[in-house]
């Protein structure tokens, strides 16, 4: 018996679905559809499908660890996207070095960690 998994998608909260999809769009992910009313965001290998729903202390906890080359360069595109100003909460910190490895922490815009390393 084959027990392997094809895929995992996790589903991430979003406190207003409209202003979320445009920050991960914005960021560079393709939106698609997802079953029931979600949205399913690609970038690379990478997939997860964003909710309208909300919950806030499960936002202010949920957190994405995504594997990149390059934090400088996620550093860069970030804050231009920032710089827009469109995002609400949205936020992010300067990367730091954790031990021998770069670090960039982004808030999306309800709350939700993006560890980008």
């Amino acid at each position: 018996m084959d027990r392997s998994i094809k895929e995992l998608v996790v589903y991430v909260p979003s406190q207003d679905f409209e202003v979320s999809k445009a920050f991960y769009s914005a960021l560079g992910f393709e939106l698609t559809e997802g079953f029931g009313g979600t949205m399913d965001c690609r970038l690379g290998g990478a997939v997860f499908r964003l909710q309208n729903y909300y919950v806030k202390d499960w936002a202010n906890n949920f957190m994405m660890k995504l594997d990149v080359d390059g934090v400088d360069a996620w550093y860069e595109h970030v804050k231009s996207v920032l710089d827009q100003g469109e995002y609400g909460r949205a936020r992010m910190a300067e990367p730091e070095m954790v031990g021998d490895t770069k670090v960039l922490h982004v808030v999306d815009p309800s709350g939700v960690l993006l560890i980008f390393l």
